[in-house]
């Protein structure tokens, strides 16, 4: 058989090939604090379960429009009203299988010879997958710890050139937990002003996981942007609904029918019964929402309290999302060296920060959406493995 070159250019999630390493380990009767994955140990909240089941009950188990359900569009068209204090009218909004196939379409409408793409480096690796696999020519922005990786927008702004079609952001950001503050985001907007051709995709699936009282920094804030705007978000993050695969988008009105086709090339449409536990969850009580994030206060300070006591280690308090990204260089080892001893040693699972992009040599990825047992115990095995 012959394939096509693009499908060589496609990278993966490092994450995956820990995770199934780990389950191996386990299998084999090893014991070990996976603090790998990309997921909370909180459960879905329970009116979105019941709201799912009901729908089935109900009858409801054939497809829908591509875009999704009218009642499920309008709902996060409330919520983004509720949230934002802006009107997105739900014809733009597009309900998808998760986050990636709003990165997908977005990409594949811009990326291709000759074209560039700008994303962060660290970032999350299907940025950069894709980008490469349209053909188009990746540009990486390093996210920098001395700035606890925010987004710095004189650099981003440099970067833009006559090639360059879509500029890609992620705030708050993975794999470090940098939050980029509003009055940043404002000189971001501003500088773009002076590149009106340049499409926009803002990743903003993290968005409501912030650790201060801080303005929730959506560049759906930005009405000026919006005929080159589109915004990723989602329920997996912020409602723990991973394993359910259910992501919004909101796109330029002049690309929605393009969209709509991609989705019926595609995936058709996306689970039913999930698309009203979706509504739910964001119709619901945000106890669930707001109890998550006290225990995940608390485990920040206790995973970046822990990470600090370690020689060698030095690690930023994040602002945004469930990771922490130490860098690991003052124990002698890159982060790949460091994570291969934690796991092999220690027992406990992280990602190396060369997963993420080139310049994040000497970082690790720890999730600490996990107990707080975990956490203190990863963090003892590992400063026993360092002493």
């Amino acid at each position: 058989m012959k394939i096509a070159k693009s499908v060589n250019r496609l990278g993966t999630e490092a994450v995956y090939n820990i995770f199934a390493k780990t389950k191996k380990l386990i299998s084999e009767g090893k014991e070990i604090i996976d603090l790998s994955l990309g997921q909370s140990d909180f459960k879905s909240p329970q009116h979105a379960v019941n709201a799912a089941i009901k729908a089935l009950k109900d009858g409801h188990h054939g497809y829908t429009l591509p875009n999704g359900i009218i009642e499920c569009r309008e709902a996060v068209s409330r919520k983004i009203s509720s949230l934002y204090k802006t009107n997105i009218s739900p014809e733009r909004i597009v309900i998808m299988p998760g986050g990636k196939p709003t990165m997908h379409y977005a990409i594949s409408f811009f990326g291709e010879v000759g074209a560039e793409i700008i994303y962060p480096d660290p970032g999350f690796p299907i940025y950069q997958s894709m980008i490469n696999f349209t053909g188009a020519k990746a540009v990486p922005y390093n996210m920098t710890e001395n700035n606890d990786f925010s987004i710095n927008p004189d650099k981003i702004l440099s970067l833009i050139n006559e090639k360059t079609r879509l500029l890609i952001l992620n705030n708050p950001h993975n794999p470090t937990g940098g939050f980029t503050k509003k009055k940043i985001i404002d000189k971001l907007v501003n500088g773009l002003k002076d590149f009106p051709n340049l499409a926009i995709l803002s990743d903003e699936v993290y968005d409501r996981l912030i650790f201060s009282n801080e303005e929730i920094p959506t560049l759906l804030k930005y009405s000026e942007l919006y005929d080159r705007l589109i915004v990723l978000n989602g329920w997996s993050k912020t409602y723990a609904m991973t394993g359910w695969r259910l992501g919004w988008s909101v796109w330029p009105e002049k690309l929605v029918e393009h969209v709509f086709k991609f989705c019926v090339n595609s995936h058709s449409c996306v689970n039913t019964p999930a698309q009203y536990g979706a509504i739910a969850a964001l119709e619901g009580s945000e106890d669930h929402l707001n109890n998550m994030m006290k225990e995940f206060s608390v485990r920040r300070k206790l995973i970046v309290d822990g990470l600090r006591s370690l020689n060698g280690v030095e690690c930023s308090s994040p602002g945004g999302s469930f990771f922490v990204f130490p860098n690991v260089k003052g124990t002698g080892m890159n982060g790949e060296e460091f994570t291969k001893k934690c796991l092999d040693q220690a027992g406990v699972a992280m990602i190396p920060g060369t997963a993420f992009g080139k310049f994040a040599t000497d970082n690790v990825r720890f999730n600490f959406a996990t107990s707080r047992e975990n956490i203190s115990k990863a963090i003892e095995k590992i400063d026993k493995i360092l002493k």
